[in-house]
């Protein structure tokens, strides 16, 4: 009987997985214990191992997204019937899965819905444009035509409200406005329905019935959109001039697509002779200008901007988010907007650790850094200051008796954070081999799941980049969070005497629904002291 593979949870925080590449192809057969695909997750690339048998009859695209318990393949006997499976007509599941899981599909499966012919309705769908880069959606502002006028090309249709300003736009179809979707102050989505345009008895009802049906993409239902990016930098124009025949009472009557080009151009817009109705000119009359007949004797404001526009030239580069990224976005957004954080900063002389460490390295097994001193004089602190160490579960607030640390490692696609577990028990040598370990792991992807769950504290340490100081988000289920900064040589007061030092800056930043101010400060009092006075962690 064919069975399902669904998408598995391979980390703690992983909600949805990438497959990465197949490692078995349809028709194959596949033994139990066989690596059947690559997964990325949240955290690594990772091989799946399937411990189902029998023969690959079908699996999603490589590179799809797929949500924890989505399907991603059917397993059974060669020639057999899996079409139920797909129409979720069953519940039975992979034995690597809970029995009682029910997979959810992030792309179902469904058959097409057949396309409505509208191609002999003589009409058009004017769809809501996309004005600006954040607009979502744009309120009417006002409409210059009513139901039964007639419109032409180029012709001022309504004015849009937008996020940024309120813009003009034109018609790029002719005919007579049949149906208008909303009046003066209605909100309309970008993308959605705003009017219809086209012959006088035409059937615009059955072409909005198939507009609204789903049919937006399909050839047969025509949409009048493609014209309209052109004006998303267009802005309601007050421009007052003194001559010409395309003013109406002191406002230029001018397209905002042809005020751009011409502003582009370089054109002087009192040059220019209108051709549109009332005299209002169009695009048509910019693309007709010819500049000999423009004026040589002194330089326009519009000509000087368009110098300056031409310096330079505008460009960039879209890159997909990875499930990494993705998941950092989601947890440190939650953590920001849910934990209310405060911050305890700490001015610690270094200069006791800088002469501990030279002479520990002189001999020790690992070289070790100032960051595992950190770590050991962090774990060591959290013992004392177990209220530090601990988490908050909503209906209740665990204290953890162990020391687990997470270290924030910088990798191409994001942040890692490995975790040194009983960190308090480890040497200095232990914990900085342990440490170069999981930072050679996490930059080549070959983390393991245990390598990062279970932090109870966290650091991020980026003082080796020059940082003074700076404040990190709580990496959840921690409570706390510690940035550590550079160290300088800094003029300090010793006895009375200003004489050189080297300062390193830390700060802490809290959970206040777990940690209180006292609580936070003295953790800090103890760890300065352990890195000021470094051979009390030594015994």
């Amino acid at each position: 009987m064919a069975t399902k593979i669904l998408m598995p949870k391979m980390s703690d925080t992983m909600t949805e997985g990438v497959i990465a590449s197949w490692l078995k192809k349809v028709g194959d057969t596949i033994k139990a214990g066989d690596a059947i695909a690559e997964i990325e997750t949240d955290k690594a690339t990772m091989e799946y191992e399937e411990i189902t048998s029998g023969v690959m009859l079908y699996q999603v695209p490589e590179k799809s997204t797929i949500i924890v318990d989505g399907l991603i393949a059917i397993i059974g006997k060669a020639g057999e019937d899996f079409s139920a499976l797909l129409n979720g007509n069953t519940t039975q599941t992979s034995a690597t899965q809970t029995p009682t899981a029910q997979p959810i599909v992030k792309e179902e499966i469904k058959a097409p819905t057949p396309a409505v012919n509208t191609s002999n309705i003589k009409a058009k769908v004017i769809q809501m444009p996309k004005m600006s880069d954040t607009m979502v959606e744009g309120v009417i502002a006002t409409w210059h035509k009513k139901i039964g006028d007639s419109v032409k090309n180029n012709e001022l249709l309504l004015e849009i409200e937008t996020d940024k300003a309120t813009m003009e736009f034109e018609s790029y179809e002719k005919g007579t406005l049949l149906y208008i979707a909303g009046e003066k102050g209605s909100s309309v989505k970008v993308d959605d329905l705003l009017c219809v345009i086209g012959e006088p008895d035409a059937d615009y009802k059955a072409l909005i019935e198939a507009f609204k049906g789903g049919n937006k993409s399909t050839p047969e239902v025509a949409l009048a959109t493609q014209n309209t990016t052109s004006q998303t930098a267009s802005t309601q124009s007050n421009t007052s001039v003194s001559t010409n025949n395309h003013q109406d009472n002191g406002r230029m009557k001018i397209s905002p697509l042809a005020k751009i080009l011409a502003q582009e151009k370089g054109i002087d817009l009192n040059t220019l002779q209108g051709s549109g109705e009332g005299g209002r000119v169009i695009k048509r009359d910019i693309d007709n200008y010819v500049p000999s007949a423009a004026p040589t004797t002194q330089k326009t404001t519009a000509q000087t901007s368009s110098v300056i526009a031409q310096v330079g030239q505008e460009s960039f580069e879209e890159i997909a988010v990875t499930q990494m990224r993705k998941t950092i976005a989601k947890r440190l957004a939650e953590s920001k907007f849910t934990a209310p954080h405060f911050y305890l900063t700490m001015e610690i002389r270094m200069d006791s650790a800088m002469a501990a460490r030279e002479q520990m390295n002189s001999f020790a097994t690992s070289k070790i850094s100032f960051n595992d001193m950190v770590v050991k004089a962090t774990a060591m602190a959290l013992k004392q200051h177990p209220a530090v160490n601990s988490s908050w579960l909503g209906d209740k607030i665990r204290i953890n008796h162990h020391v687990h640390i997470g270290v924030a490692v910088a990798v191409e696609d994001g942040l890692l954070v490995p975790v040194i577990r009983f960190a308090d028990q480890k040497s200095l040598s232990q914990i900085s081999a342990e440490t170069k370990d999981l930072a050679g792991k996490a930059k080549t992807k070959k983390l393991q799941p245990a390598d990062w769950a279970g932090n109870t504290f966290s650091i991020s340490n980026l003082g080796m980049f020059g940082i003074d100081e700076f404040t990190a988000i709580i990496n959840p289920p921690d409570a706390c969070i510690m940035a550590i900064g550079a160290i300088k040589p800094t003029a300090v007061v010793e006895n009375g005497q200003l004489v050189a030092g080297n300062i390193m800056k830390v700060t802490l930043s809290c959970d206040h629904r777990v940690v209180d101010g006292a609580s936070g400060a003295a953790f800090l009092k103890t760890f300065k002291d352990l890195l000021e006075a470094p051979v009390r962690m030594l015994v």
